[in-house]
């Protein structure tokens, strides 16, 4: 089992930052890739950003030149850094991980106000 427990998140107006964490624990060695997908309200939950073991990483287009994704293997956390944030970025952000099978965080709203 992988145990993933974000923060972070919160009220920021349009143009704010946002460093969102992700701690990873449990059975930690072979995780393949980490990273954050989000949910707004009525729609799907999609990729926001991710990083492999490799430290290869890939972003959705919407995030892209904004969002900067980072891991500090030491620590097992895993960064999202969201600059010039803009209201489409309301969410729900959750932490993935992969290792055979994914595993995900509780969750941390992100609000962006116009």
């Amino acid at each position: 089992q992988v145990q993933l427990v974000e923060s972070g998140g919160g009220l920021v107006q349009a143009g704010g930052s946002l460093r969102l964490s992700c701690a990873a624990s449990g059975s930690i060695f072979g995780i393949s890739a980490m990273g954050w997908y989000r949910q707004a309200p009525g729609k799907q939950r999609e990729l926001v950003a991710s990083i492999t073991s490799g430290g290869s990483t890939r972003y959705a287009d919407s995030v892209k030149g904004r969002f900067t994704i980072s891991r500090d293997n030491a620590k097992n956390t895993v960064y999202l850094q969201m600059n010039s944030l803009k209201p489409e970025d309301t969410a729900v952000y959750y932490c993935n991980a992969h290792r055979g099978f994914n595993y995900w965080g509780q969750g941390t709203q992100v609000t962006v106000s116009s």
